[in-house]
């Protein structure tokens, strides 16, 4: 492009003025001006960016991307029809094994349990069926399902298992078990459906003389993928996440490694106090690799720092780094993985910072904790990337936890509330990346004066920057850092956000605009953020038990990762974000986030070979918006395309049952000198270079 061509901007205060004012009504009242200059490069987006975290969470993992249909399938409660239906778990009650025949026909042995606490017996009396079962199965006509079953049993006991589909006689597959011994043995299980029903079940049940135990049974569709559903990870692989960071969460702090690796019906079923809600175990660290290879990411492994210790962390890198010929690398190799994974991201700990977290303790002491956890992980595999469990004075003060440790609300740097900080100033050694949290929530602020959240009803365009705000408030964090703990300078850690969300709010349009400002302020810091989990890696999917499909979130996570580049470029603009409008400290960083394209929000970027540039617009008002734009440091061919991702309104949602967010393709004729900008909208613009 010719330098008469070239646009120039100047910032105006007059437009920053109106673009002040136009917080409250989301409308700018001028055109905005932006330019962008390709010779100014920042360092890549890394795919990580797009990384997503995933924990347990009572039965999540077990039935989102897990294909495994029966609930307590090691049996951790007895069998008892008297027993009350179980509490409901984030809104699904999970299904109750029911004796056939008498209550007394069923005990649980505690004396020699095939795994975890108890095993059931049934007691049989002659032609009379006694067993168990379990309803609320979903079954699809036609549909095959397998699994297995594990038993032991008198002779005289004759044994089948039946899937069942219907109230007649011949709405049943019955499989009778032969071989039964008196040591366990697992039996195949292989059915197919003859109608559709959301009220299946299954049966486990013998006549005869004597008794059996059931030890565990299984039962998948029978299209799985070791155990994976074949669906719902199909739609998470379009993703192409970069990260998947697994098992916490708060569910990590009070988990034992060792209660889910081998065999997965030995396994002992454990309860979740954090979650309240039961844990068969069969998702385990082998599991969770296979899925990341099945999706096509890296894995990032945490350890518990809570009820752990440092040696069980260190045998953990071991089990999943060592050679096969190590005490731990054996067991892997004997659990079916010979290789080494060769796993480079490990977290020391979740939230430790937080008096919520299992193992919880004083800043002072955790220091000397995450020592003890680095040396001892590093010993065995002194390659791997370690990220400690930081918390910056906005995360600490969000949380109310600087009030009650140092008598102030808001966290001081060097304070012992700043949990970073600490851990820069006594650990900044056995520290390769910090790891950040933040979660922002729909309709509610931070208010300093009650050091509490509080409800707060504010324009579309507040709230969808607010969790970008929190972004910019830990950059703003780092930045202090930098100037206070000079050995910062010498050894600078870049930043993981490997938990956040906008949240309260279903997969939605709003939502979505929101996380798109959340991935722009990301975009802006690459030079500090390498690494973010979006919590759950699940919410980008709508699944029930049968059907799954990408839903906003997902569509989004997508738009982004298929067309915006890699390489970031500098925009510059003529309508700067407005000053804060609420005292700064916890959520309300010192400047706003956002592009100089107030209320828009523009960032731009090269394609990794260089061919295209490409421009992302995010619109969060509810009013049509108009760009005027000139390019610096490239020549554009004037072929080009824009993705533009939009729905009728802020509620507006796509998923199961519904499709009103759209991402529409369109071409591009010609370099243009201003943008047509739809309300509520994501635009991504990709044109050739010359």
């Amino acid at each position: 492009m010719s330098s008469k061509n070239v646009f120039t901007l100047v910032l105006l205060a007059a437009t920053f003025a109106a673009a002040a004012s136009a917080q409250t009504t989301g409308v700018p009242e001028k055109r905005i001006a932006f330019s962008v200059d390709a010779a100014k490069t920042g360092a890549p987006i890394s795919p990580y960016l797009y990384g997503q975290f995933i924990e347990h969470i009572g039965d999540l993992v077990n039935r989102s991307v897990w294909a495994e249909m029966l609930d307590d399938r090691k049996f951790f409660s007895p069998v008892n029809s008297k027993l009350a239906e179980p509490t409901p778990v984030r809104g699904r009650r999970a299904n109750r094994w029911r004796p056939i025949g008498p209550d007394e026909s069923v005990v649980m042995d505690r004396e020699h349990p095939y795994t975890g606490e108890h095993t059931p017996v049934i007691r049989l009396d002659g032609a009379a069926p006694h067993g168990m079962q379990q309803a609320g199965l979903v079954l699809r006509k036609s549909k095959t399902y397998a699994g297995r079953v594990v038993l032991q049993g008198d002779p005289g006991a004759e044994i089948a298992v039946s899937l069942v589909w219907g109230p007649g006689p011949g709405e049943r597959q019955t499989i009778p078990i032969t071989g039964l011994r008196t040591t366990y043995n697992k039996f195949p299980l292989r059915f197919t459906a003859g109608s559709d029903t959301d009220n299946g079940r299954i049966e486990i049940a013998g006549i005869g003389k004597g008794s059996f135990h059931a030890g565990a049974v299984s039962l998948m569709p029978a299209d799985n993928i070791r155990g994976f559903r074949p669906d719902t990870t199909g739609l998470l692989k379009q993703l192409r996440s970069g990260m998947y960071r697994f098992p916490g969460g708060n569910f990590l702090s009070a988990h034992e490694w060792r209660d889910a690796i081998g065999d997965p019906d030995k396994r002992p079923p454990r309860w979740d106090f954090v979650w309240s809600a039961l844990q068969p175990n069969d998702v385990g660290t082998d599991e969770f690799l296979f899925l990341c290879e099945l999706l096509g990411v890296d894995a990032f492994i945490s350890v518990s720092a809570g009820f752990g210790d440092a040696r069980s962390a260190a045998e953990l890198v071991e089990y999943v780094n060592g050679a096969a010929g190590t005490p731990m690398g054996s067991l892997r190799a004997a659990n079916g993985h010979p290789a080494p994974y060769r796993v480079k991201w490990w977290g020391i700990g979740n939230e430790m910072y937080g008096n919520w977290q299992f193992g919880h303790m004083a800043l002072k002491q955790y220091v000397i904790k995450h020592n003890l956890f680095a040396a001892a992980m590093r010993a065995v595999d002194p390659t791997i990337t370690l990220l400690a469990t930081g918390a910056t004075p906005d995360e600490m003060t969000v949380n109310e936890l600087a009030l009650p440790l140092t008598g102030k609300v808001v966290t001081e740097y060097g304070s012992e509330a700043d949990w970073t900080g600490g851990l820069f100033a006594n650990c900044l050694d056995n520290i390769d990346v910090m790891s950040e949290h933040f979660y922002s929530y729909d309709g509610q602020r931070f208010d300093l004066s009650q050091n509490k959240k509080v409800p707060v009803q504010e324009s579309l365009v507040d709230a969808a920057y607010r969790a970008a705000n929190r972004v910019r408030g830990k950059v703003e964090a780092f930045q202090e850092y930098l100037l206070r703990i000079p050995s910062l300078k010498t050894k600078p850690v870049p930043m993981a956000i490997d938990e956040w969300a906008f949240t309260r709010l279903p997969a939605n349009l709003k939502q979505n605009l929101a996380n798109a400002l959340v991935f722009h302020e990301m975009f802006r810091h690459t030079d500090l953020i390498k690494m973010a989990g979006h919590t759950m890696g699940t919410s980008s999917i709508d699944y029930n038990s049968t059907e799954a499909a990408l839903n906003t979130t997902g569509l989004l996570f997508k738009l982004y990762r298929d067309h915006f580049g890699t390489v970031p470029v500098e925009v510059s603009g003529s309508s700067l974000p407005p000053t804060p409008k609420y005292p700064v400290g916890g959520d309300q960083p010192r400047v706003n986030a956002g592009s100089p394209t107030y209320p828009l929000d523009v960032c731009a970027a090269l394609s990794g070979d260089g061919k295209f540039l490409t421009l992302a617009v995010v619109n969060p008002t509810e009013s049509a918006q108009e760009l005027e734009v000139g390019f610096k440091g490239v020549e554009l061919s004037g072929q080009g395309k824009v993705w533009r991702m939009t729905g009728p309104g802020v509620n507006a949602a796509t998923g199961l049952g519904r499709n009103e967010v759209q991402v529409v393709e369109s071409p591009v004729n010609g370099v243009p000198k201003a943008f047509g900008i739809a309300p509520l909208s994501i635009d991504i613009y990709q044109f050739e270079r010359r």
